[in-house]
């Protein structure tokens, strides 16, 4: 597999075999968006492998003891990119059901194809936040690094990425204008075709998703 500096690829057999099943044409709508979020609870474990602890005490049913929680200095904003990654957000809140969560919409202009931002609703102090931008699919790199772009005007410093199926070459876009900034992604396909759909991909994510195709 391809390397990629600062992107992380997972390689757990239950991701490998949930994404198998998200890919086939004949996944229903209801078993591609549980899946969609069974994938990204899964992916939650790892995007947070680093996150700050602090000790608390706790009384068992045998005695008191010191152990650790989350840190509540670190704040945590989940920012699913419409429509597509509020699927992710669903299982992510599952694991993180404390966190907030912002929303950004982006659509391409049909003329200049450039990304504009027709959404964008997020906590007051976001830039205090470790924000984790969601879209399950990072193809040509644009939307992604459009987001992240807004996300940062907003005064964002601390920003991970996360997708469940990526393209070489939307990577390498990314990171050439944010490589400061990680990836996370399911699995790296093959490479983007002429219509900038992820190959093998799995289509449209929205639209299996949302029962709209």
């Amino acid at each position: 597999m391809q390397q990629f500096d600062n992107a992380f690829i997972f390689d757990h057999p239950l991701i490998q075999h949930k994404t198998s099943l998200l890919r086939d044409k004949n996944t229903s709508t209801k078993d591609f968006r549980e899946l969609v979020s069974e994938i990204s609870m899964l992916m939650a474990y790892e995007v947070t492998r680093d996150f700050e602890l602090e000790d608390v005490e706790v009384e068992t049913p045998i005695c008191k003891c010191t152990t650790k929680v989350l840190s509540h200095k670190k704040k945590i904003t989940l920012v699913p990119v419409l429509r597509a990654g509020l699927g992710m957000a669903d299982g992510m809140l599952k694991i993180l059901p404390q966190v907030r969560v912002g929303h950004i919409g982006l659509y391409r202009d049909h003329e200049t194809h450039e990304p504009i931002e027709y959404y964008c609703k997020l906590p007051d102090d976001v830039a205090e936040s470790e924000v984790i931008l969601l879209d399950p699919m990072l193809a040509t790199g644009g939307s992604a690094i459009a987001a992240t772009r807004f996300i940062m005007d907003r005064g964002c410093k601390n920003i991970r990425w996360v997708s469940m199926i990526a393209a070489p070459e939307g990577i390498i876009a990314f990171h050439k204008v944010y490589p400061e900034i990680p990836v996370w992604c399911a699995v790296v396909d093959e490479k983007l075709n002429e219509n900038a759909y992820i190959v093998p991909g799995l289509g449209d994510c929205g639209d299996r998703l949302y029962g709209t195709k």
